[in-house]
């Protein structure tokens, strides 16, 4: 298997729009603040938008449609031909294989909980539950933690890709009756 453009392309637009997602998920966060009810004498808590919990999904999608293309392209290390000598490119493989897969489950548990806390909301609270109502939001970095780990993945998912390619065909695209042959000549100029 060679390294293909479009396939390296895909992979790396993918990872880019999920990280714009999950900058744009930490941007949008929750923000809450307490308000009395008119009727009683009990607190709320009023919320902003919910945008960076649409956000932070498109992100935690995007991620793993692009982690499904790389690992159904080369077949998730488990076949291949280079793959089973011990050369310097299916060890680089190896490496960057865990090293995506790490950064990877790392980006999306971060978009998954951030996504998940972000769509919680506190109701309402007693005055037996005290003067100070806390509302529950997001805490600032859980996206920018996955946007990080994004690119880490994206990283690793193009070494580990490029190295994979590498050991599978032995670091060249193997080129076999293919094209003209030089050295041999025609039928018609051997007959003089």
């Amino acid at each position: 298997m060679a390294m293909s453009v479009p396939i390296l392309a895909i992979v790396t637009a993918l990872h880019l729009v999920a990280f714009v997602f999950a900058v744009g998920a930490e941007r949008r966060r929750s923000f809450a603040k307490v308000v009395p009810d008119q009727y009683d004498e009990r607190t709320y808590c009023i919320y902003s938008t919910d945008a960076s919990t649409v956000y932070g999904l498109c992100a935690f999608g995007l991620l793993l449609l692009s982690q499904v293309v790389v690992n159904g392209v080369t077949r998730c290390l488990c076949f291949g031909k280079g793959l089973v000598s011990a050369t310097s490119s299916t060890t680089c493989a190896v490496v960057f294989f865990v090293f995506s897969w790490l950064s990877f489950l790392g980006a999306e548990a971060c978009l998954l909980a951030g996504s998940a806390r972000n769509a919680y909301h506190t109701k309402y609270r007693g005055i037996f539950g005290g003067d100070h109502l806390s509302c529950a939001t997001l805490r600032k970095g859980v996206f920018a933690a996955g946007a990080a780990l994004i690119l880490l993945s994206m990283v690793g998912s193009i070494l580990y890709y490029r190295a994979h390619s590498r050991a599978d065909t032995g670091g060249w695209e193997k080129h076999r009756n293919e094209g003209l042959g030089m050295t041999q000549q025609p039928h018609e100029f051997n007959k003089a």
